[in-house]
């Protein structure tokens, strides 16, 4: 009897081990030890000078590789059209679920890329700034759903980020604050002439599932990145972590008698853990399951977390 023959199993992307991974071919050295680490770290989420060497100094390596192409493409354009034009920011999205560690990950590559020897303007931008007022959620009767597609102003967003393809050298982010949980609306951030620009948010990967908007032939936030990153962990470790950073805030942000959640200061341990687990079960997870989840295999890179929200696979999208 004949055997049956060998299914080969394709996939778009390739996958390492924390250990394959970290063994990438020789990486440029950085002087990682005089980082303070605790000024890049996100809220119980561990950041070592291990995690650093064998995740994030690979990674970027991986993307000075790209970022050195873009801007050799830009030169020979310059040449082929015979002008001399600005370069244009080379834009990095990260995406992935609430307390999953995506500005920790912005954070660190921010400042490792601005240690390159090109020594770029790396600039920061999350998508907090570009959600509706709490007013406006309130009006539109979508409050509860903060944080879903709908809750953001997508077309300042993508102004945001058309402006900053187009060359503009000032830009301007509105700014969000986790204080008062709403967007404030007499700040600005002020971004000039970055050479790269990091663009980090829940929902930067999302694209409309209506066939009322395909139809318009609208354009997405993710059409402006160059590359992208999606920080995966699976759901159960990203409810525990929601629910320890919950714990955590009790503790420090909302003792602020101005913290929006002030009055869950001195919840008990059950009620907290009621609280907590009420908003992930209602909120957090029908927006990971519906709405971001989804868009994890349109990232470029995809960094796979343990339970211990270290990172424990690679997978990058073949070229």
């Amino acid at each position: 009897m004949k055997k049956a023959p060998y299914k080969a199993t394709y996939s778009p992307f390739r996958s390492f081990t924390r250990d394959e991974w970290s063994k990438l071919e020789e990486h440029p050295m950085f002087p990682i030890s005089d980082i303070d680490l605790t000024k890049l770290k996100g809220l119980n989420e561990p950041l070592t000078l291990k995690e650093m060497e064998e995740v994030y100094i690979p990674l970027i390596r991986l993307l000075q590789i790209h970022i050195t192409h873009y801007r050799r493409l830009h030169n020979e354009l310059d040449e082929f059209f015979d002008n001399t034009s600005y370069r244009v920011p080379y834009i990095i999205g990260i995406a992935g679920s609430v307390a999953a560690g995506k500005s920790t990950t912005a954070r660190v590559l921010q400042k490792l890329l601005s240690l390159t020897p090109e020594k770029p303007n790396v600039e920061l931008v999350t998508t907090d700034g570009f959600l509706y007022s709490n007013e406006e959620l309130t009006r539109r009767e979508i409050f509860n759903r903060k944080g879903f597609p709908e809750s953001y102003n997508a077309k300042s967003l993508i102004a945001f980020l058309s402006a900053a393809k187009s060359g503009r050298r000032l830009l301007t982010a509105p700014v969000y604050s986790h204080l008062y949980y709403d967007v404030m609306p007499n700040e600005i951030q002020e971004i000039k002439c970055p050479d790269i620009l990091i663009v980090e948010g829940i929902n930067v990967l999302q694209v409309s599932k209506s066939a009322k908007d395909r139809r318009k032939k609208r354009v997405f936030v993710s059409d402006f990145f160059d590359y992208s990153i999606y920080v995966d962990a699976r759901n159960r470790d990203l409810r525990q972590w929601f629910i320890e950073r919950f714990f955590t805030l009790q503790k420090t942000a909302f003792l602020n008698p101005e913290s929006y959640f002030h009055q869950h200061a001195n919840l008990s341990k059950e009620e907290s853990i009621a609280f907590a687990t009420q908003v992930w079960d209602d909120i957090n997870l029908p927006n990971l399951e519906q709405n971001i989840l989804p868009t994890r295999f349109r990232a470029d890179l995809i960094l796979e977390k343990a339970e211990s929200h270290f990172v424990r696979g690679v997978r990058i999208r073949k070229v």
